[in-house]
């Protein structure tokens, strides 16, 4: 599945899922959580030690579209890819890291605020940005000032974003998806609150379809 493949599946969807797992063992019914609610996207952070295990059970399902979040070095790139993610997230935008994603053929998503991170990545081949961290780097309004000189780029806030902003994120034409975490709450993922997620996961569409 090539970048513009990944990247129109996201578009379709609008919104990320950013899930942080400490067990693996959660990996599968919160996966099931998220198809149920009618999200099946899922951005696994490698922020613990069980996030590679739990891209694997949950690309090996076959119904959700499963990336790496938080990745910070080419091992983790190399992790996350050999555990089936078919996208990867960046705080921020490391050459070495696009590139290895590139080898590997699979998505990058550099993080970048700046006009001069977006030019980096630009310089990098891509075309679509993490906008992170949001909430503190301007919000909507920023985004939407930072599209204006790079009229081809797409944006993927991140951040500081919930079902109150949401919306303002949502109404600008360079934004692709908005990554978020709150329909999927890391403690509701440790209790195994299944049904809060998928409800969380429902609404969060439901706010995206207008419903």
């Amino acid at each position: 599945m090539s970048d513009t493949d990944i990247l129109d599946r996201l578009s379709a969807h609008r919104l990320v899922p950013v899930v942080v797992l400490d067990d693996a063992a959660h990996a599968d019914p919160l996966a099931a959580a998220l198809v149920d609610g009618g999200l099946p996207v899922a951005e696994v952070t490698f922020r613990t030690a069980a996030a590679a295990e739990s891209i694997r059970a949950m690309s090996a399902r076959g119904d959700v579209l499963v990336g790496a979040g938080t990745v910070l070095t080419v091992h983790q790139v190399d992790e996350a890819v050999a555990a089936g993610a078919r996208f990867v997230v960046s705080p921020g935008t490391s050459r070495a890291v696009v590139e290895r994603c590139q080898e590997h053929g699979v998505l990058a998503l550099p993080g970048a605020v700046t006009a001069t991170e977006v030019m980096a990545a630009l310089e990098l081949g891509l075309s679509t940005v993490k906008f992170f961290p949001a909430g503190t780097s301007g919000g909507a309004a920023a985004v939407a000032a930072l599209a204006a000189p790079f009229g081809g780029v797409g944006f993927v806030p991140t951040g500081g974003i919930g079902p109150g902003n949401l919306a303002e994120y949502l109404a600008l034409g360079s934004v692709r998806a908005v990554g978020g975490s709150w329909m999927v709450p890391r403690d509701r993922v440790n209790a195994g609150d299944l049904d809060g997620i998928r409800e969380l996961a429902a609404a969060a569409v439901a706010l995206v379809s207008g419903g």
